[in-house]
């Protein structure tokens, strides 16, 4: 499976008014929960969170992948939010976290849920593709910017 092809325009938001890692956690878990019932936000949120008090997701360069599995979904789930304003997100370059992109799959995908990390660290590795989420507009643009970061890793 390629992290491009779960990339959907409803999981892609610029949001200016997040100021803090919390409510940035709470605005993906929104964005992933976004199907319905199964899972409510408040379970993908304490996955996220859960994988974060075993140490920050922030790769460095303004970019964390905050990720998680979870037995309440069947397939796995991407979204992507970019701030305005950096956040503090305990990088290892203590820099602050403008873009983010969320990862959930199912408890029982270990590989499935490595190999879709190591695709998102090879295009967040890229300074093209930061650069191009980074110059979005608006969320529409941000989603193809997104989509063409990921297809090709």
């Amino acid at each position: 499976m390629q992290i491009a092809d779960l990339v959907r325009e409803d999981r892609v938001r610029l949001d200016p008014g997040i100021t803090s890692k919390k409510r940035a956690l709470e605005r993906l878990s929104e964005l992933l929960a976004a199907d319905g019932d199964t899972p409510s936000p408040g379970l993908v949120f304490d996955a996220l969170s859960a994988r974060e008090r075993l140490g920050s997701t922030g790769l460095g360069h303004g970019v964390a992948i905050p990720h998680g599995r979870m037995a309440e979904i069947d397939a796995p789930r991407v979204a992507v939010l970019r701030l305005e304003q950096g956040v503090d997100f305990e990088a290892i370059d203590h820099e602050p976290v403008d873009i983010l992109i969320a990862l959930v799959v199912p408890e029982k995908s270990t590989s499935e849920h490595l190999e879709l990390l190591a695709q998102l660290a090879r295009a967040l590795s890229q300074p093209d593709n930061i650069a191009a989420l980074r110059r979005s507009a608006d969320s529409s643009a941000l989603h193809l910017a997104a989509y063409a970061a990921f297809r090709d890793v």
